[in-house]
C-alpha cells in the first residue's frame, strides 16, 4: 500500500468553500499531511470548469454557500461522479439526516463536520484517495487490455482481408479478364453503394469483397473458361457452376468479410425479374450487395474488350443498363448508377487495362 499512499500524496485535490478562513485551514491541514497538489476556490460556480481542466481525484465541498450551494454543485458534477466515479467529501456544520441523505443521493461519498478535526480530515481524504487510485489503476489496465484486444482484432481483420485479396488474385490468373477489371468493378461497387445510402463501413466491405465475385471460375475447365467463341448449352451449364464452386470456397464463416464475399458470389448473377441463377431470386430477395455487384460487373464487362467480344462504348453500355432496368437490374440502382457515372468513368480511366496507376491507388483492393 506504500506506493498507493505515495501516489495519493500527488493526487489533485479541490477544496470548495465560500469562507476563505475554512479554505486556508483545509489547505494547511492537507499540506501538513503531505498533499502537494491542492487547489482551492471560494466560488462554487467555478467547480465544473476547474474539474474539466484538471480532472481532480477528490473534491472537498461545502454545502451552505451563496449563489450556488453544494447540492447544486453535486448536480453539476453528475457526469464526473457517475462516469468517472469522482469522490466528493462534503463539508458542513449542518449534517442532519435529511442533509446527509440528499448529499448521498446526489453522489457524495463521505462527510466531515465543521469545525474540522485534523486527523479526521486526513484519514477520510486518505481513504477516499486510496480507493480512487486503485480505481484509476484498474481503469488504466482495462484500457491497455482493451487496446491490445483492438490491436489483435485489427490484426486478424487484416489477415482475413489479405486472404480475400489473394483469393481474388488467384481467380484473375485463371480467367481471361484482367486484374484491372476487378479493381474497377470493386471501386465502382463502393461508389454505387455510398450513393445508394449504404454506410461507409458496409461500402468498404463491398470494396474488399466484390473482387471475389467470380472466384469460383478457378474450378472451371480451361476449354470452357478460355473458349473464345460462344459457349454451347452444355458448356454454359458447366460455366454456371462457378457460383457453387465459389460459395464452397467461401463456406459459412464467422468473419464478416467472408460472409459478404459469399453473398456476392451467390447473388451477383441473380436478376431483378427472377430470371437469374443459381436460385432465381427476385427483386429485394436479392441482397443489395449482389444487386450492386451485378450492375457494376456487367457495365465494366460491356465496356471492356475480350477475346470473344468488342469493347462497347459507354453510351451503348448505358443504353443496355437502362433497357434492363426492372429486368436484370433494380430500377432504383440504375437511376443512382447514372448519377454516379462521372465518378465511375474516372475510376475506369484511372484503372484502364493499359494504365499503370501508382501503387497507393491499388493498395486497398490489389
Amino acid at each position: 500500500m506504500k506506493d498507493i499512499h505515495g501516489a495519493s500524496l500527488k493526487a489533485p485535490i479541490l477544496v470548495v468553500d465560500d469562507n476563505p478562513a475554512n479554505v486556508l485551514l483545509l489547505e494547511r491541514m492537507l499540506g501538513e499531511g503531505g498533499y502537494r497538489n491542492v487547489h482551492t476556490t471560494t466560488d462554487p460556480r467555478e467547480v465544473v470548469r476547474l474539474n474539466n481542466r484538471r480532472r481532480f481525484d477528490i473534491v472537498l465541498l461545502d454545502i451552505r454557500m451563496p449563489g450556488m450551494d453544494g447540492f447544486q454543485v453535486l448536480e453539476a458534477l453528475t457526469d464526473a461522479i457517475r462516469d468517472d466515479l469522482l469522490p466528493v467529501l462534503v463539508l458542513s456544520a449542518d449534517l442532519d439526516p435529511a442533509t446527509r441523505l440528499k448529499a448521498l443521493e446526489l453522489g457524495a461519498k463521505d462527510f466531515i463536520a465543521k469545525p474540522f478535526e485534523r486527523s479526521e480530515v486526513l484519514t477520510r481524504v486518505r481513504n477516499l484517495l486510496e480507493v480512487r487510485i486503485l480505481y484509476n489503476r484498474h481503469r488504466w489496465q482495462s484500457d491497455i487490455l482493451e487496446a491490445k484486444v483492438r490491436e489483435r482484432t485489427d490484426q486478424l481483420y487484416r489477415t482475413q482481408l489479405e486472404i480475400v485479396r489473394r483469393l481474388g488474385r488467384a481467380g484473375e490468373y485463371r480467367d481471361n479478364e484482367t486484374g484491372m477489371h476487378v479493381i474497377r468493378m470493386s471501386k465502382s461497387c463502393q461508389a454505387l453503394g455510398l450513393a445508394a445510402g449504404l454506410s461507409a463501413g458496409r461500402c468498404e466491405l463491398l470494396l474488399y469483397t466484390s473482387p471475389l465475385h467470380d472466384v469460383g471460375k478457378i474450378g472451371i475447365p480451361d476449354r470452357i473458361l478460355l473458349k473464345p467463341g460462344k459457349l454451347t448449352a452444355e458448356e454454359w451449364q458447366v460455366m454456371k457452376t462457378h457460383v457453387d464452386i465459389g460459395a464452397s470456397i467461401l463456406t459459412d464463416h464467422g468473419s464478416e468479410i467472408i460472409r459478404m464475399a459469399r453473398i456476392i458470389v451467390l447473388t451477383h448473377h441473380e436478376k431483378w425479374d427472377g430470371s437469374g441463377y443459381p436460385k432465381g431470386l427476385k427483386a429485394e430477395d436479392i441482397p443489395i450487395e449482389g444487386r450492386i455487384a451485378a450492375l457494376c460487373d456487367v457495365f465494366d464487362a460491356l465496356t471492356s474488350e475480350r477475346p470473344y467480344k468488342r469493347e462497347w462504348s459507354v453510351e451503348e453500355a448505358l443504353a443496355y443498363v437502362d433497357g434492363n432496368a426492372g429486368l436484370h437490374f433494380e430500377p432504383r440502382l440504375v437511376s443512382v448508377f447514372k448519377e454516379v457515372l462521372p465518378e465511375i468513368l474516372v475510376i475506369r480511366q484511372r484503372f484502364s487495362d493499359e494504365a499503370s496507376p501508382p501503387p497507393e491507388d491499388l493498395a486497398d483492393v490489389a
